[in-house]
């Protein structure tokens, strides 16, 4: 089913439909008379945690990437080193690995170190559940409200939610970052709720949400600048400031590790793991990974990120000035994916949201043009659920040494973002040229797909 949505006379959506803003209240109070929703949105949390308390009493390897995180916090807590050796004392023989984040995130783990360590991989697993299905429901509070002749189905967010997170339960990013008890989720959801919801309301706490997750881990920080190009300069500058107070305070605990930190840690991108390896999906990777680790490969990577910054910008300008925040949003996290040194596949948890939106569009085209929408939101889900870096050989310096369709495929992640905003500016320029050619049956059609999609 398609159908056409209306556009004013600059091409904009009209004023006369709202953008849909989520209340978080309302939505709690509406699943309080839902049992079943409870129940789904909750047994999965809780087989989470109950896995991390027979785990811990089996003894079972769970989350190495939570088990780090818990390990910072004891070493935290014992005022032991957390940068000086390439592991901690406290670390599990399985995941021995080193502290790569803020010393402020050990600051916020602490949590963790109350619990056992596989007990705390089911806390946060749980938490990240928990915080995908948060996601879900902001991202569909951002979207423009349906309209009556929509599709009933799209109409009940609650429904929406349950379905999308279910769904999403098997994107490679989201059931990895679950697995390794990464953090990723939660850090979304505290920007979303932040951006989307707190700041849109101008709230006085607005960026604050976004400085603790920047502190966490640092590459969040771009969204400082997001809120500053879009307007939304005290948000920015109370997102800094709370950056800055939660290092400074650091300094204060720990003066040697937050020392140690910016001066020797941060620029050792080496620490992290071999930026060539096949689970890192970034430009920088693409870069080595292509010239089997030529000198300039990550200069020249930063080069090709500071140019996309161009195209993003605008993207995100011209998103933002038709109302559509979550579009806007999306474009400078896959840019941040891109332009990071380390972008790792369970990192693109951000591809959740932007199935949502993808999804959303489906139904607001025209019929001539449906089966290209359809196409592009499959390709994009099928790239992230198919597990398609999985098939290719990887480790040992393999990745140097793949052919050009390997390559190819094997940067999977960095190709669709790119893919969509060259599809989005190539749409955006046909249609300013059928304008102006002034052919009006094909302009008014095409300026109706034009306004569904964000063109």
């Amino acid at each position: 089913m398609t159908r056409t949505v209306p556009a004013d006379t600059n091409g904009d959506v009209s004023a006369s439909r709202p953008q849909h803003r989520l209340s978080l209240r309302r939505s709690l109070a509406r699943l309080s008379v839902r049992p079943r929703s409870i129940l789904i949105l909750s047994v999965i949390p809780l087989v989470a945690i109950g896995f991390g308390i027979w785990g811990w009493q089996h003894e079972w390897v769970l989350g190495v990437d939570s088990a780090v995180y818990r390990a910072g916090a004891e070493t935290l807590l014992n005022g032991d080193p957390l940068y000086d050796a390439n592991t901690l004392p406290v670390e599990p023989w399985w995941a021995l690995l080193p502290f790569t984040y803020p010393p402020t995130a050990a600051l916020f783990f602490i949590p963790l170190a109350l619990v056992p360590t596989q007990v705390a991989w089911g806390l946060l697993t749980a938490v990240s559940l928990l915080a995908l299905a948060l996601c879900v429901r902001i991202a569909i509070g951002a979207l423009p409200k349906p309209s009556t002749d929509g599709p009933r189905w799209w109409a009940s967010p609650a429904r929406s939610t349950i379905a999308f997170f279910l769904v999403f339960l098997g994107l490679e990013p989201v059931w990895r970052t679950t697995f390794l008890g990464q953090i990723n989720i939660i850090l979304m959801a505290l920007v979303m709720l932040d951006i989307l919801v707190i700041g849109a309301r101008g709230s006085r706490w607005g960026g604050v949400l976004v400085g603790v997750a920047a502190a966490i881990k640092l590459t969040p920080i771009v969204f400082l600048g997001h809120l500053f190009i879009t307007g939304r300069r005290m948000d920015a500058i109370r997102g800094l400031i709370t950056f800055i107070v939660l290092q400074g305070l650091m300094f204060l605990i720990i003066p040697h590790d937050a020392f140690r930190y910016w001066t020797y840690t941060l620029p050792d991108t080496g620490r992290i793991g071999p930026v060539h390896w096949a689970g890192n999906q970034s430009l920088n990777a693409l870069m080595n990974r292509f010239t089997e680790l030529a000198p300039w490969a990550s200069k020249a990577a930063m080069g090709i990120g500071a140019l996309l910054a161009i195209p993003a910008i605008w993207l995100v300008l011209r998103f933002h000035r038709k109302g559509q925040a979550l579009a806007a949003m999306l474009v400078t996290a896959f840019w941040i994916l891109l332009i990071s040194p380390i972008s790792w596949t369970h990192h693109w948890v951000w591809v959740a949201p932007l199935v949502v939106l993808l999804v959303s569009r489906l139904p607001k085209t025209t019929p001539a043009t449906a089966w290209k929408r359809w196409l592009g939101t499959f390709a994009v889900f099928f790239v992230f659920i198919s597990c398609v870096l999985l098939i290719l050989p990887n480790g040992r310096n393999v990745e140097l040494h793949w052919k050009v369709w390997q390559n190819i495929l094997g940067s999977a992640y960095i190709f669709m973002p790119l893919v969509l905003a060259v599809a989005l500016a190539g749409r955006w320029w046909y249609l300013r040229r059928k304008r102006g050619t002034g052919d009006d049956a094909a302009g008014d059609g095409d300026k109706h797909a034009e306004v569904a999609s964000g063109g």
